[in-house]
């Protein structure tokens, strides 16, 4: 499966998740219900995915762990914050470089309309 079909599959499942809780909940509520929707959908998704640091040659746990990776290739982070700030796209860049992957989506709940809220971020 291409990058942009996928995409477009998560962002579907996303809205869905949107349209049916609203803004104003918290992260983990998201998180939860589009992993669910992800899986009933027939994609593969991890749920906070370890994400190691590898330093001269050695595997380090440092904490980092991905909101949900989708098909084993596009990292979503999800926020439910006022707005996507730069911090936010630096944790995605961080994630994409750490694990070698292309494409994230950092997907805001907390907004009216769900498109105002997708950040696609490609590596």
């Amino acid at each position: 499966m291409e990058y942009e079909e996928l995409t477009e599959k998560i962002i579907k499942c996303a809205i869905d998740v949107h349209d049916s809780l609203g803004p104003g909940l918290l992260e983990n509520v998201y998180k939860e219900c589009l992993f669910f929707k992800l899986r009933k959908a027939g994609l593969y998704a991890e749920k906070e995915k370890s994400l190691p640091v590898i330093f001269e040659e050695v595997n380090l746990d440092c904490g980092y762990r991905m909101d949900i990776l989708v098909e084993n290739s596009v990292v979503v982070e999800l926020k439910s914050v006022k707005k996507i700030d730069d911090i936010h796209l630096a944790q995605m860049l961080t994630y994409l470089k750490l694990g070698k992957y292309k494409v994230g989506l950092i997907i805001n709940f907390n907004v009216k309309l769900l498109i105002n809220g997708l950040k696609r971020v490609v590596n």
